[in-house]
Formats: C-alpha cells, structure tokens, sequence
C-alpha cells in the first residue's frame, strides 16, 4: 500500500487521533519494558503539540540528546556547525514554549483529556501549592495594611487627646478671668448702693402725774418714772428710723 497524504480532512484527523493514542502507547510500553528514556513531540497540522517523556523531564532528554549528537558528529565546516546549533536551540525553544503553553493551558482547565490519573492528581497538587502560596501572600498583604491602620488610629487619638486637653485648659483659663472680673466688679456694686438716712432723734414725753395734790416725793417719783418711759419711747422711736446694721 502506497503511503500518501489523506485529502479527506475528516478521515486524516481521525487517523491522526487514533495513531497518535497507539504511538504514544507504544512510547509508553518500551519505556516500561525496556527502562529507556523517551520523548515523543508530535505536531498536528492545526500546531497543537502533543508530547511523551518518561520520568526524566523533556528539557534532561533533549539536553542529552544535544550533548550525545555534539560528540557523536563528526567535524564539520564550522558554518553547517552553527547552523545545525542554531537548528537544534531554536528546535529546544520552540518545544519549551509549547511545553509552557501546553502547562498554562492545563493551569486554566484546558486541554484536559491527554493528561492521565497521575499526571491529574501531579497538576492538582501544583495548584494546592500556588492558592497555598497566593494566600499567604494576601494575608501577609493584610496584615501590614491592618499594622498600618492601627498606627494611624493611635496618632489620631495622640492629636484627640492632645486638643481635648487644650480645649481644657483654654476653658478654664477663661472661667478664671470671669471669675476675677467678677470680684473686681462687686465693691463697686456696693457701694453704688444707696445707704438709708440717718435720723437721730425724737419727742421726749416726761410722765403725767397730778399737777396740784402732788408732793416732791411723788413728783420726784413720777418724774423719775417719766423720763424713762421717755427713753423708751425715744429708743422705740429711734428703732424705727435707725438702720438695722447700727443698732
């Protein structure tokens, strides 16, 4: 049978899928049964790589592969030497991108279907690990912006209490003043106030005894009687004009 391009795209994507499953199962097998190291890099029409490498990574196989061809090759004119580096870096980067980009897209649930159990249960501790990471960073983030708060918390509350005080101070100092002009104010309050009058005096009213039948013991005695019940009418009276203050 003649080996030839398939025109049908239909039947050449479904063969691709199908011999590509076997080539990567073989791949697997002899890297089993036989302990060797594998690495299978296959390219589909549309540039979607699919790739195999046993427990050593890609990058180790075709480091190897490098050094291996490097002392196998026979010298050469030192043109084709560069350009078959040059060949083979550009090969080496071109799969790391695609194995970055394969990594990435498996990282965002893409592309999924290829990965086996081991290689599922691999990219879900690699997850745990990055959130684990990612978390601690906020937290860390967090805290400091908390620390900061805090900080600032306390200075407002230095400045708080800093104002109080002065606002303090400032309404004592004016109640003081107040109180000064107050007792500066009062004497002449005082003595603003008008004083009562002063008056000193009084009728004197000597006793009433008989004018005719009376002898001078009993005059003498009436008169005596007379002139203190004047004094008293005059201290009554006086009483009444005197202040309170004088008495």
């Amino acid at each position: 049978v003649q080996l030839k391009s398939m025109e049908n795209k239909i039947n050449r994507q479904v063969t691709f899928s199908k011999r590509r499953s076997g080539l990567l199962k073989k791949a697997h097998e002899i890297s089993v049964l036989c302990d060797a190291e594998v690495a299978l890099i296959v390219f589909s029409t549309k540039g979607k790589l699919f790739e195999y490498s046993t427990d050593s990574s890609m990058d180790s196989i075709l480091e190897r592969y490098e050094r291996n061809s490097t002392v196998e090759e026979e010298p050469a004119a030192s043109h084709f030497q560069s350009q078959a580096n040059w060949s083979l870096e550009h090969t080496k980067l071109k799969a790391k991108i695609e194995v970055l980009q394969k990594t990435q897209r498996h990282f965002m649930g893409q592309d999924l279907e290829s990965l086996s159990l081991k290689e599922l249960q691999q990219l879900e501790q690699q997850l745990d690990t990055s959130l684990k990471q990612i978390r601690s960073r906020k937290n860390q983030l967090l805290y400091g912006s908390i620390s900061g708060l805090q900080k600032k918390e306390r200075a407002l509350q230095e400045q708080n209490n800093e104002l109080v005080k002065k606002i303090k101070e400032k309404e004592d100092e004016i109640a003081q003043q107040q109180q000064q002009t107050q007792a500066q104010d009062l004497p002449t309050f005082v003595l603003a106030q008008a004083l009562p009058c002063l008056t000193i005096g009084g009728t004197y009213q000597t006793g009433s005894g008989s004018g005719s039948g009376s002898g001078s013991g009993s005059r003498s005695g009436s008169g005596g009687r007379g002139e203190v019940e004047g004094v008293r009418v005059l201290t009554h009276q006086s009483n009444t004009i005197m202040p309170p203050w004088m008495l």
